[in-house]
């Protein structure tokens, strides 16, 4: 047998095992180094009720970190936190703490941000996970609805996030973290007040961000494309050529994935990340270069879409 053809006979499967071995090992030291990241640190976590913000509490909780967890139902707070306390060993974390959280009364912030502020004296982590979502034409939403998707997803993660700085910057330390849509990148038809409201906070804290980097504080924003209740969700077919900008698999990413993605994104300190498949993320890039082309294809799908419901 030739001895070259023996050579990679043998080097091959050696590759192999030593390229997966290399993968696991980075897999694990990238798990220690996120659950260490969280130990002991103080994180809010608003919408806590949410898919993804009970699979974050969940994480965090597990990680050793004091949490504070925000909702709009005290009930279902009381409900999570126990959820999380008969889950875990009780000499590894610490009890959760609860606020009462509903940006749709912006009236009541002050208040609750001084009692955040009064769970621990400090914040190491915030995370900014709420969103109100209308799909609708333009004309037939009221503007009491547009100032409702406002006030959730614009004015009260921005009123609150003032609200918390100053202790940051006095500690001269923070990671400011905001979970936006795609849409705060592209504004999609049949959601121009949401796509407002995404596009208006992904502004406000972008420009933050350079404002509190003296400080030792960190902002990051991840823009996903759809968030789902279940892997079954996020693989369910996509018909318009417009809600294909919103595919995984084709549609989506379960909770898992996006907690994942925010313990990495909170570990490197990462300043904007964009959870998405290809063609969205090839829309941000032609929305950007080539404005004509994209608004063609938006358009295109509009007619699509109207066409596929009235066969």
């Amino acid at each position: 047998m030739d001895p070259v053809w023996t050579t990679t006979v043998l080097l091959v499967p050696c590759v192999v095992v030593l390229t997966a071995g290399l993968f696991y090992l980075y897999s694990t030291v990238v798990g220690l180094l996120s659950k260490t990241s969280v130990r002991n640190k103080v994180v809010v976590i608003t919408d806590a009720l949410s898919g993804l913000g009970k699979e974050c509490a969940d994480v965090f909780h597990k990680g050793g970190a004091r949490l504070i967890l925000c909702g709009k139902s005290w009930e279902k707070l009381e409900e999570l936190e126990d959820d999380l306390a008969n889950a875990s060993d009780p000499t590894l974390t610490f009890p959760s703490k609860l606020v009462l959280l509903d940006f749709g009364d912006m009236d009541s912030l002050p208040d609750v941000i001084s009692e955040i502020l009064e769970c621990y004296g400090c914040l190491d982590i915030v995370i900014l996970n709420s969103s109100l979502k209308v799909k609708a034409p333009a004309q037939s939403v009221s503007l009491e609805m547009d100032k409702l998707l406002m006030d959730n997803n614009y004015f009260g993660p921005a009123t609150l996030a003032k609200g918390l700085l100053p202790s940051m910057i006095c500690r001269r330390t923070g990671h400011l973290l905001l979970v936006n849509s795609i849409q705060g990148k592209l504004a999609m038809p049949f959601r121009t007040a949401y796509s407002a409201s995404k596009h208006a906070v992904q502004a406000f804290f972008d420009s933050l961000r350079s404002e509190v980097e003296e400080y030792g504080i960190s902002v990051s924003t991840i823009n996903h494309t759809f968030i789902s209740a279940s892997i079954e969700e996020a693989e369910t077919p996509s018909k318009s050529i417009c809600s294909l900008l919103y595919s995984k698999k084709p549609l989506g990413i379960t909770p898992e994935e996006a907690a994942t993605e925010i313990v990495k994104t909170l570990s490197n300190k990462k300043k904007e990340v964009l959870i998405a498949p290809s063609l969205p993320k090839m829309a941000v890039y032609a929305r950007c270069f080539f404005p004509n082309v994209f608004f063609a294809v938006m358009a295109a799908g509009v007619k699509h879409a109207e066409a596929s419901e009235n066969m």
